[in-house]
C-alpha cells in the first residue's frame, strides 16, 4: 500500500509539472516582456457610455439600471470631439511608454466594431471605430497598445449573472447559458487580435466576479472561464501578445505578467492585494483621482508629487506604473488631467534615465526613499527629508562604489564605506521637493 501510495503521488507530482510546462513563451513574447518591464509608464483610459453620466464606471450596478435603460445611452453617447492624435499625445508628452484601452468594460459596451453585438460605438452617433483610430495612431508614434477586456457582463443574459456579485439589479430574468457567453468572448477575442495590428497585450478583468470574496485567495471561482482555451487562442493569433488578468491572486499559466490594483506589490491597503509576488513582469495601477470614469463630482485629485512617487516606488519595486484617465463623454481627457500628465512628463525627460530600463529590488527600501538600479548603476531616491541633513546612510550595502554623485548638476559627493553600511554626505545640497537622486557608479 505504501509503494502504491507513493506511486501515486510520484504520479501526480508529475502531471502536475507537465500541466505547468503546456505554456512556453516564444521569443518573441520574452522580447516584449523585457521590454515591458524597461518601458515602466503607461496610461489607463477607462471610456464608455458610463461617462455621459459622470458618476464612474459602476454607476449601471451602483445604481441598479435595467439594461433597457441603460441602453438607451446608445442615443446620447457621442465622443464628437474624441482625437487619437490628442490623446496618444497627451501620454506620450508625460513620458508613458503604452496605452491600456477599456475595449469593452463591465456595462458590455464594445468601444470597437463588433460584429457580435449591436451594442458597440459604431452604432452610435459618433458611429466610428475608436480603437481602430487609436490603435492606428498608437502604432504610428511608437505607443504599444494593450486592450482592456472585462470577462463579467451586466448586460449579456447569456454571462452567469445568478452566481456573480455584480449586476444583480440589471432586471436579468432568462436562464444564462454559459457556453454561448464563453463562444462570444472567444469571439470578439479574434477580432481584437485580427483587425487593428499589433496589441501588445490583453489585460482581463472580472474574475472577482464569480468568487465570494477577494480576501480569501484560496475561493474557487463560480465558473469555468476556459483561460486555458482563451489563453491558447490569445497566443495562438499573437504569440507575443501578453496576457494579464487582475483576478487579485497569484498568475496562473498562460498570463505574461501580473497586476495589482491600487496597491504597490506586498501591499493590500484596497482589500484587492494578499496575493504572492511572481517573478513574472509586474505592473500596478492607479487613479488621478478617487474614480476609473469620468466622475463630475471627484475632486480628490492626486498631486504630481503624489503621483512621481507612485512612480518611484513601483520602480523600486520593479514594477510598472499605469496610471489612469476617464476622459469625458466628448471624448476629451479633462484639464485637471491633463495639466498633471504635463507637470509628469517634465519629470520625466530630465530624470527618466532613474525609471526606464531599470529594476527594482536592488537593496531595501529606507525611510528617505527608495533605489532603482540599471547595470552597474544604483540610484538613490531620496523622496523624504533624512533625519540627517548632513548625509544619508545606506545599511548594509555590499557593492563596492567607484564614483557618486548628484544626478542634477553631477555634484561628486563624497561616501564612506564600512561593513555595517555606507554613508553618502550631502555636501551641503539642497534636498529637492519631489526627489533628490544620487547616482551611484558600482565596481
Amino acid at each position: 500500500m505504501k509503494k502504491i501510495t507513493l506511486c501515486l503521488l510520484f504520479f501526480s507530482m508529475s502531471l502536475t509539472a507537465i500541466m505547468a510546462q503546456t505554456y512556453t513563451p516564444t521569443e518573441g513574447n520574452l522580447k516584449n516582456r523585457k521590454e515591458f518591464q524597461d518601458d515602466k509608464f503607461g496610461m489607463f483610459i477607462h471610456f464608455g457610455p458610463y461617462s455621459v453620466l459622470g458618476n464612474g464606471e459602476w454607476i449601471m450596478n451602483n445604481q441598479n439600471i435595467k439594461v433597457t435603460e441603460y441602453g438607451r445611452l446608445i442615443n446620447v453617447f457621442n465622443p464628437q470631439d474624441f482625437d487619437a492624435k490628442k490623446w496618444v499625445s497627451i501620454a506620450k508628452s508625460a513620458g508613458m511608454k503604452y496605452i491600456t484601452f477599456t475595449t469593452r468594460h463591465h456595462d458590455g459596451f464594445s468601444n470597437f466594431d463588433t460584429k457580435l453585438s449591436d451594442w458597440k460605438i459604431t452604432n452610435t452617433h459618433f458611429k466610428r471605430d475608436l480603437l481602430k483610430e487609436l490603435a492606428e495612431e498608437c502604432h504610428k508614434e511608437g505607443i504599444k497598445l494593450f486592450c482592456y477586456y472585462s470577462l463579467l457582463d451586466w448586460t449579456r443574459s447569456d454571462y452567469q449573472y445568478e452566481t456573480g456579485k455584480t449586476g444583480k439589479g440589471t432586471g436579468r430574468t432568462q436562464k444564462s447559458d454559459w457556453e454561448s457567453y464563453i463562444h462570444f468572448m472567444k469571439g470578439q477575442l479574434t477580432e481584437l487580435l485580427t483587425n487593428y495590428g499589433e496589441i501588445s497585450g490583453i489585460w482581463f478583468d472580472g474574475h472577482w466576479d464569480q468568487l465570494d470574496n477577494d480576501t480569501d485567495k484560496t475561493l474557487q471561482s463560480k465558473v469555468n472561464w476556459h483561460y486555458d482555451d482563451i489563453y491558447k487562442l490569445i497566443h495562438s493569433l499573437q504569440p507575443n501578445c501578453l496576457i494579464s488578468n487582475n483576478h487579485h491572486l497569484t498568475p496562473i499559466q498562460g498570463e505574461d505578467f501580473q497586476a495589482f490594483e491600487k496597491d504597490l506589490p506586498g501591499g493590500n491597503s484596497t482589500g484587492f492585494g494578499g496575493q504572492s509576488i511572481s517573478q513574472l513582469p509586474l505592473e500596478t495601477c492607479e487613479t488621478m483621482n478617487n474614480s476609473w470614469g469620468f466622475n463630475i463630482n471627484d475632486r480628490k485629485y492626486k498631486s504630481t508629487k503624489d503621483l512621481i512617487h507612485y512612480l518611484i516606488n513601483a520602480a523600486s519595486l520593479n514594477a510598472n506604473f499605469l496610471l489612469n484617465v476617464g476622459p469625458m463623454a466628448d471624448g476629451t481627457i479633462q484639464p485637471e488631467f491633463v495639466e498633471t500628465l504635463k507637470e509628469i512628463g517634465v519629470w520625466m525627460d530630465k530624470n527618466g534615465n532613474t525609471i526606464y530600463g531599470t529594476r527594482g529590488n536592488v537593496m531595501k527600501p529606507q525611510d528617505w526613499g527608495v533605489f532603482t538600479a540599471k547595470g552597474k548603476t544604483l540610484f538613490a531616491h531620496i523622496i523624504k527629508t533624512p533625519n540627517e541633513s548632513d548625509y544619508i546612510f545606506i545599511p548594509e550595502m555590499k557593492q563596492k562604489i567607484k564614483k557618486c554623485y548628484l544626478l542634477d548638476g553631477k555634484k561628486e559627493l563624497k561616501f564612506k564605506q564600512q561593513p555595517e553600511g555606507t554613508f553618502v554626505y550631502l555636501n551641503g545640497a539642497k534636498i529637492d521637493t519631489i526627489d533628490t537622486i544620487i547616482e551611484m557608479q558600482i565596481q
